[in-house]
């Protein structure tokens, strides 16, 4: 793969994402089920997290020699590469969380509006967050402080934990790992000078390759029997592909997982095909809706890896956030990174609260809805649900509005202001239906949004 090629899909470690027009709608029925499940569920705890927490940096990246100019800027590393490279190796030997919460993190998810937990297994970095059999790299091996702890195979606690609160499990897994022999060589025709890809041309060592592909296929192997219902297999690293030269024969893996878990899907994120069912976004809401599954992976605070005294989104943010992405057909996974002793940051849990403090009262119109036009537009948002529209009308903070223009012109029987079920008087005009905003009983805390019900 050419370096230029590979710019298009990872810009400074954010992904592009697949075009729709692309898609492959899977032919088998029980993914079409899971689809649907899928789209049901609109809000996701995402999770980065490993011993890069420790750092406050972004996660892996500073690994890959031609990543350094963005990601090696947080922290005063060694001039010498190799020795700064194996400082970050290292800190397997000092990751400790004897504070993680998985008990916790399962009911602060559940009681605040998410559905469905994505975790990172394992980062580019190739530590494994899971008692793998595959490498001495992770939470349980002899290297880690962390081994003997009760919680030290941390995806096996965390899935039990969330699957206790019916919420489903999203496995995050990267493709690619610069921690084995088989993939990143440094004695091969890289040198000590690593790119993102691997050390050396898969078609001029072919048994080194199929060596890191039996690695890969045992790996996923690992997290999709022993772990139990695995809703998603979530896969990072687009680069790692058949166009580039980096076939791990992922349609084998997934079709032998499907006979254990018929309903897993698959998201092959950039790399399109039958093995792509969710297209992901990262960091950004399209300017379009989406007419596929598709679900964007966006941070609470400015990186998806923990930084110490980060600021976080507030709630009126995180609402809009949501509405933007539901309105135009996705779900939002909301990246939180733990901390690196196990907890949530503070800021974070008041965010988680705050967003579920408003889906607790407006979740009707938020799940297990689909899109409708004029789907989003500025400060006014839709949905809809068999017969019912939802209309969102985004606040500013500290915003007065005196009358309401609602851009939809289809036939509306009655409106109903959701915050205290009253119907509101309306009226048509050339620009769609007008109300008179709500009168609020108080002034002194406005709401993020007026939400209404159109039938």
């Amino acid at each position: 793969m050419t370096k230029d090629h590979e710019a298009i899909e990872v810009v400074d470690g954010v992904h592009n994402y697949s075009n729709e027009e692309t898609y492959i709608e899977p032919k088998e029925d029980i993914l079409k089920q899971q689809l649907e499940w899928f789209k049901d569920q609109k809000l996701g705890l995402m999770m980065h997290w490993g011993p890069y927490s420790q750092l406050g940096v972004v996660e892996s990246w500073a690994l890959s020699d031609e990543d350094g100019d963005w990601s090696r800027e947080d922290i005063d590393w060694e001039t010498d590469s190799k020795t700064f490279k194996q400082q970050y190796v290292d800190l397997n030997k000092s990751f400790n969380p004897v504070r993680f919460q998985p008990e916790q993190w399962a009911e602060l998810a559940s009681e605040n509006g998410f559905k469905y937990l994505v975790f990172t297994t394992k980062h580019h970095d190739g530590y494994a967050m899971w008692d793998t059999k595959t490498t001495d790299y992770k939470t349980t091996g002899k290297d880690s402080p962390f081994c003997f702890h009760r919680y030290a195979d941390i995806c096996r606690h965390l899935f039990d934990a969330f699957r206790a609160k019916g919420l489903g499990i999203s496995a995050y897994f990267s493709k690619a790992d610069w921690h084995v022999p088989s993939y990143w060589a440094p004695d091969m025709e890289k040198g000590e000078q690593m790119w993102r890809g691997p050390s050396y041309n898969p078609d001029e060592y072919p048994e080194l390759w199929e060596e890191f592909v039996q690695f890969t296929h045992e790996q996923m192997r690992e997290l999709l029997t022993d772990y139990g219902r695995i809703e998603v297999l979530w896969l990072d690293a687009g680069w790692v592909s058949t166009k580039n030269n980096q076939d791990i024969r992922l349609g084998e893996l997934i079709e032998e997982a499907r006979e254990r878990q018929p309903w897993l899907l698959s998201a092959d994120r950039t790399v399109g095909g039958p093995y792509e069912n969710i297209i992901t976004p990262e960091q950004m809401v399209p300017k379009e809706p989406i007419h596929v599954p598709w679900e964007s992976c966006i941070t609470m605070g400015s990186a998806f890896s923990f930084r110490f005294e980060d600021d976080y989104k507030s709630g009126r943010e995180l609402v809009h956030l949501l509405i933007e992405v539901v309105s135009k057909g996705g779900n939002l996974a909301l990246n939180v990174a733990p901390q690196p002793d196990g907890r949530l940051p503070r800021g974070a849990i008041k965010g988680m609260k705050e967003l579920g403090t408003w889906l607790n009262e407006y979740g009707e119109a938020i799940y297990e809805t689909r899109p409708i036009a004029p789907y989003f537009q500025e400060n006014i948002a839709f949905t809809k649900k068999v017969d019912t529209v939802y209309c969102f009308y985004l606040l500013k903070e500290n915003e007065a509005v005196s009358t309401i223009t609602i851009p939809y012109e289809e036939e509306v029987h009655n409106i109903e202001w959701m915050h205290n079920d009253t119907s509101v008087p309306f009226r048509k005009s050339s620009l769609g239906i007008e109300i008179e905003s709500p009168k609020l009983e108080s002034t002194k805390d406005l709401p993020y949004v007026f939400v209404f019900k159109l039938t």
